[in-house]
């Protein structure tokens, strides 16, 4: 491939991402990405202020929120946008649509995600705690793109933003009030795996953290899956 082919199609690249990243974020990413910049400075600040003790588990809670908060309008309105748009009808003339529109979106919206958690994690390792920001990036992006999938699932089903986002909302309420209950378990969507109990092994601390992450993954392919699918029944999103 020639040196002027190539430029053409990173140009091409370029383009097409940055439209994708307009539609997916409805031109409002900037807020969302403000509000979790704020929300992880207030979080440090107060940390400093008090003197308080930091350490891994802290810091990957601290990463968390700020991630939930970026992928939760994406996932959750994206559907009701391209309707809003009236772009639905055009989306579905495309061929293989759900795997060319909304799975590569859907991954788009991952990586940008990722990126600003990158950029949050350099911070607090700068500011907070020396840690190693990427294998904790990685242990961050489980829970959420788990709640990634489960929002674009429910999002196929009922087809509205602010019907979705209660949905998500409730779902997220309630794994909270069991996430104490469940600290330790495998099946607790917020373990954390840098908080290891003093009375366990490590061996076992080990599998529940591997089983989790596994659930985790599979979980979130089924969901993906399952929404995918759900978009093939093209008549119930714009009849």
């Amino acid at each position: 491939m020639s040196p002027l082919k190539v430029s053409n199609f990173l140009d091409l690249f370029f383009r097409l991402f940055r439209y994708n990243i307009k539609v997916i974020f409805a031109n409002k990413f900037i807020y969302f990405l403000i509000a979790a910049f704020l929300f992880f400075v207030f979080i440090i600040t107060i940390s400093i202020i008090n003197d308080a003790h930091l350490g891994e588990e802290t810091i990957y809670g601290f990463l968390v929120f700020p991630g939930i908060l970026l992928i939760f309008y994406p996932v959750v309105y994206g559907i009701q946008n391209d309707d809003d748009a009236k772009m639905l009808e055009i989306i579905f003339g495309i061929p293989n649509y759900r795997f060319k529109v909304w799975l590569i979106r859907f991954v788009m919206t991952m990586v940008v995600v990722t990126v600003n958690l990158f950029v949050l994690g350099l911070l607090a390792h700068l500011t907070l705690y020396h840690i190693e920001i990427l294998p904790m990036l990685g242990q961050v992006l489980f829970p959420i793109t788990f709640l990634a999938s489960l929002a674009f699932m429910f999002s196929t089903l009922i087809k509205s933003g602010n019907g979705t986002a209660i949905v998500i909302v409730i779902l997220g309420v309630i794994f909270l009030i069991f996430s104490e209950t469940l600290e330790y378990n495998a099946w607790n969507l917020f373990l954390n795996p840098y908080k290891q109990p003093r009375e366990m092994s490590e061996t076992i601390w080990l599998n529940i953290i591997f089983k989790n992450r596994l659930y985790l993954s599979i979980g979130s392919i089924l969901a993906l899956l399952y929404g995918l699918f759900n978009l093939q029944f093209r008549e119930k999103f714009v009849s």
